[in-house]
């Protein structure tokens, strides 16, 4: 078995953390992270790097490197804010579908295998922290999974578990 706690950055403005983000991190740090980890990964956004930079050394692993994986971020962001915008604010990824099936289903293939990828590049047993955005994180897992996980707010996340190639989630 292998897993990967899947989060969403903290507070943020534009591309930074907000003070109330650095905090949020810190206390999530303090309270909410199951090291050792083997793999620390960030979306490449500043955010993402700077909540896991955080979350690092609140786990002890200062000297584990922090891997970007670009394919963890949409690379049509404009498209998923206008699915957004027309679904309302906290849409589901299911009524994102709704508004743009073609937007949804392609993120969650895409995206959801970057994120295997992450799995299986995990020694068996291994843990993964992995901080990215919303609401890719949530059609990431959709993509892995077949299931729906409510869209996932700031500094929430989700455990996966990959057992014999198949996906599961569980709590963080």
């Amino acid at each position: 078995m292998r897993y990967v706690e899947l989060r969403r950055h903290t507070d943020n403005e534009g591309d930074e953390l907000t003070g109330q983000g650095v905090a949020d991190a810190e206390a999530i740090g303090r309270e909410g992270l199951q090291p050792p980890y083997a793999a620390l990964v960030s979306s490449g956004a500043a955010r993402a790097t700077q909540m896991v930079t955080i979350l690092r050394h609140a786990a002890g692993q200062d000297d584990c490197p922090i891997s970007e994986v670009t394919g963890l971020r949409s690379s049509v962001e404009d498209r998923w804010r206008s699915a957004a915008k027309a679904a309302g604010k906290g849409a589901t990824v299911e009524q994102l579908r709704e508004v743009d099936p073609d937007l949804v289903e392609h993120e969650e293939r895409l995206i959801g295998t970057v994120l295997r990828g992450v799995v299986e590049s995990l020694p068996e047993g291994g843990r993964a922290l992995v901080v990215g955005h919303s609401p890719t994180n949530e059609a990431a897992v959709s993509g892995l999974t077949g299931e729906t996980v409510e869209l996932l707010g700031k500094g929430a996340g989700v455990l996966l578990i990959e057992d014999g190639g198949k996906f599961t989630i569980g709590p963080l």
